[in-house]
């Protein structure tokens, strides 16, 4: 799709003073920490610091590219979500600025493989729904995200409502993929909790809520099952 392009090039275009890698992280960064503090007040203040330190690295001109580019990606999941397929596309442009050798050859699952995990996880949630109403899914390794997006894809193909029948907990040791699968849920309308953290030793160190967690009050239902 042409967005993803024009954010490719954006990005490209600030690689010639900064490395891709930097510019890329700080461009999910900032997308991240401006959804965030929409609707989390808890972490505002720490998160508008954080969000005014990486401005300061970049000249006025260079920070306009920013919102530039996320609304590039606005329109981009606008359109898969309306096409009934959610697609991880920031994972895609991570592959294609190839930044996958700068983050310990850190690969991405391709969406037609978490689009088949999906339904092959998810066999038994028509039952799972009639009784509890929704159903719940944590990702110990969260990525971009991709693994959630599939699931919630045969959710779709089902004919349920991803903002209403699915709960997700996910978690990342990897701010940066917590920062993308988060700005994705985010955006595709998931009610989610995205945890920067150590599956492994249960260490948590921050918690991002989704603006649909935050206006279904969904804490009380936020311990889910595993798929």
């Amino acid at each position: 799709m042409i967005q993803v392009i024009n954010i490719i090039n954006d990005i490209q275009k600030l690689s010639g003073k900064y490395q891709t890698w930097e510019v890329f992280s700080d461009f999910c960064e900032m997308s991240a920490i401006a959804i965030s503090n929409s609707i989390d007040k808890e972490n505002w203040e720490e998160r508008e610091n954080r969000y005014l330190e990486i401005t300061k690295k970049y000249e006025k001109e260079e920070l306009g590219v920013f919102p530039q580019m996320f609304s590039y990606l606005v329109v981009t999941l606008q359109h898969h979500a309306e096409n009934g397929k959610l697609d991880d596309v920031l994972g895609q442009i991570f592959h294609e600025l190839n930044l996958h050798s700068k983050w310990k050859s850190q690969y991405f699952t391709p969406m037609s493989v978490c689009n088949v995990m999906g339904v092959m996880a998810l066999n038994n949630c028509d039952e799972v729904i009639d009784q509890k109403g929704y159903i719940t899914i944590y990702e110990p390794c969260v990525g971009s995200g991709a693994t959630v997006l599939g699931a919630v894809n045969t959710l779709i193909d089902k004919g349920y409502d991803r903002s209403k029948h699915v709960l997700v907990t996910a978690t990342d040791i990897d701010l940066k993929c917590v920062h993308m699968a988060y700005i994705q849920l985010s955006l595709y309308g998931i009610p989610a909790v995205i945890i920067h953290g150590n599956t492994l030793t249960m260490e948590k160190w921050s918690t991002w809520i989704t603006p649909l967690y935050v206006l279904h009050n969904l804490n009380n239902k936020a311990n889910g099952a595993v798929i």
